[in-house]
C-alpha cells in the first residue's frame, strides 16, 4: 500500500467525512466496532468533546478505563476506520476486550487499511506506556486474527463468553 495513512484524534473539522463514514457503517446493519463508533454524531461537537474527554481519569463509571480514540484518514480526508486504545484493563477486559478494538468501514475492507491502523495503534498504545498490548477478536472472523498475526500476534488462551462465543486473544510487543 503506497497510500499515506495518517491517524487522527477526533475533530470537528472532520464532521462531513466522519458522517459519511459513519452512515456508511450504519446502512451496512453490522456490528459498529469499535464501540466508540456507535455514539450517535447528530450533536457532532458533544460527540467528539466524549471521545477527548475519556481519556481522562476520573470522567467514566467506576468499571471503565480511560481511552483513546483515533481515526484512520486517507490522503483524500476519507475516514476509513476507527480505532479505541483502553489506557489499562479490567479483568473483563483482559478476557474479552483487549487494549485495542478497530473496525474498517465496510467499502475499506480487505485492501490492507485493518493491518495498517492496528500497526499505527500500536505505536499509540507504546505512548501510552503499553509495551504489550491485548488484542482480541471472535474465533470466526478469519480477517482480523490474519491482521492481529500480521503485526506480530502471539496467540495466548482463547476465552468462552458468557454467550458461549469463544474470543481469541493475542498480545502484541508495542
Amino acid at each position: 500500500m503506497t497510500e499515506k495513512l495518517l491517524l487522527v484524534k477526533p475533530t470537528i473539522d472532520l464532521q462531513l467525512p466522519y458522517v459519511d463514514f459513519y452512515e456508511e457503517w450504519k446502512q451496512s446493519g453490522e456490528d459498529m466496532v469499535p464501540w466508540v463508533i456507535g455514539k450517535d454524531p447528530s450533536d457532532f461537537r458533544s460527540m467528539v468533546q466524549f471521545l477527548l474527554d475519556n481519556e481522562k481519569d476520573g470522567t467514566r463509571p467506576y468499571d471503565q478505563v480511560p481511552d483513546s480514540t483515533f481515526w484512520l484518514l486517507s490522503e483524500t480526508n476519507t475516514i476509513l476506520g476507527a480505532v479505541n486504545i483502553r489506557h489499562c484493563l479490567t479483568e473483563k477486559l483482559h478476557q474479552l476486550g483487549g487494549h485495542i478494538g478497530y473496525g474498517i468501514r465496510p467499502s475499506a475492507r480487505r485492501k490492507g487499511y485493518a493491518t495498517a491502523l492496528l500497526a499505527l495503534a500500536l505505536n499509540e498504545a507504546n505512548k501510552l506506556g503499553i509495551n504489550k498490548a491485548l488484542v482480541v477478536c471472535d474465533a470466526d472472523n478469519i480477517g482480523s486474527e490474519r491482521t492481529i498475526l500480521s503485526n506480530c500476534g502471539i496467540p495466548d488462551v482463547s476465552f468462552t463468553a458468557e454467550d458461549g462465543s469463544l474470543v481469541k486473544r493475542f498480545w502484541i510487543e508495542t
